[in-house]
């Protein structure tokens, strides 16, 4: 048996652990059911996770996880010499254990650092730098399958007990209220949305205007009863192509937020959504976690499997990359896969 897979037997006693991923938005949301089996394998420790400090309110939803540390990666990240302050915080802070699902070169030394007497990490080899890094190093490679699944995968190869990726979310009761207000549905409202979100964070991942305007002007008119809300991130970019695209539609929407969601707000927003309509971004993978329905696009890569969506409760669409945006998707087949689930629902 290896180091990798007694880690669990080997560390049952510990009484303080820290799960370290650094990951953005949609690494924060597959890190989650993660975090669920880590719980079930050590319910009475302290359980600390270490993500990207814009991100880390997400895990407000996860009320069974102790501490949240932001590391700060947006719009870059320190350089090495600046991370000392942390490291000091760190090893202050005697953890007991480190699990590293990321196995990047900075997170790999950020858990040798922190002085845990157990370290388990993620390699894609059995460098010589990562057995001196992590005390049970797994080797298992990027891709393949939904990062999710990965994370499972690495969970198990170390013995600890993971099966299919499960979300265990609960919405703060105060942002259930402040989003019902925003709405103008109280929380208990059946009525249910459409969420849109029509950017990423670059153009050749987004589906051009013409295409998105179509597909929303198709869709209201099948089923105008459906309150439909567009969001977008609060940035100059998106702001201005917001804008681009409300005026191709021929309808209002419903709620259009420039900006004005917060991260616990878009969950709660998702959670009331009957489908959410968007591209390959942390937007969709919220969605998921919510446990809406999703329509969405994607460019085809070769890493995309990673990100795709499964189960039949989502539909996603791979087109072709330009400077245009995807290429090779139209708005009459998004309308049909719309309908498979707002009509389901009349």
């Amino acid at each position: 048996m290896s180091s990798s897979e007694t880690f669990w037997h080997q560390s049952k006693h510990v009484r303080k652990l820290l799960v370290l991923d650094l990951g953005f938005l949609g690494d924060t949301v597959h890190l989650i059911p993660a975090l669920w089996a880590i719980r079930q394998a050590w319910p009475a420790a302290e359980l600390h996770v270490m993500v990207a400090e814009h991100v880390t309110q997400l895990l407000e939803v996860t009320p069974w996880v102790d501490q949240a540390w932001g590391y700060p990666r947006f719009p870059k990240g320190p350089k090495p010499w600046q991370d000392w302050g942390r490291i000091k915080k760190l090893r202050a802070a005697k953890f007991d254990a480190v699990l590293n699902l990321n196995g990047s070169d900075r997170s790999s030394f950020l858990t040798w650092l922190s002085g845990a007497p157990l370290r388990l990490g993620r390699c894609a080899s059995m460098s010589f730098k990562k057995r001196i890094l992590f005390t049970h190093p797994v080797v298992l490679q990027r891709g393949g399958k939904m990062v999710s699944k990965q994370h499972c995968e690495f969970l198990q190869k170390a013995g600890i007990p993971c099966e299919e990726p499960e979300y265990r979310i609960t919405v703060p009761a105060r942002i259930e209220q402040s989003v019902g207000e925003l709405l103008g549905m109280p929380p208990g409202t059946d009525r249910r949305v459409l969420h849109v979100s029509p950017f990423t964070t670059q153009d050749q991942k987004e589906l051009p205007a013409e295409v998105l305007a179509v597909a929303l002007n198709l869709i209201h008119r099948a089923v105008p009863e459906v309150p439909v809300v567009v969001s977008c991130a609060n940035n100059e970019r998106e702001c201005v192509k917001l804008a681009q695209l409300l005026g191709r539609l021929d309808f209002t929407p419903y709620r259009v937020f420039a900006g004005g969601l917060g991260i616990l707000e878009l969950v709660a927003v998702l959670a009331r959504s009957r489908l959410h309509l968007g591209g390959d971004s942390g937007g969709l993978h919220v969605a998921v976690m919510s446990g809406a329905p999703t329509v969405s696009w994607f460019r085809r890569y070769e890493g995309a499997v990673e990100w795709l969506p499964e189960s039949e409760r989502h539909h996603a669409f791979l087109g072709e990359e330009s400077a245009a945006g995807i290429l090779g998707i139209d708005g009459s087949a998004l309308l049909g896969a719309a309908l498979r689930f707002l009509e389901c629902e009349k």
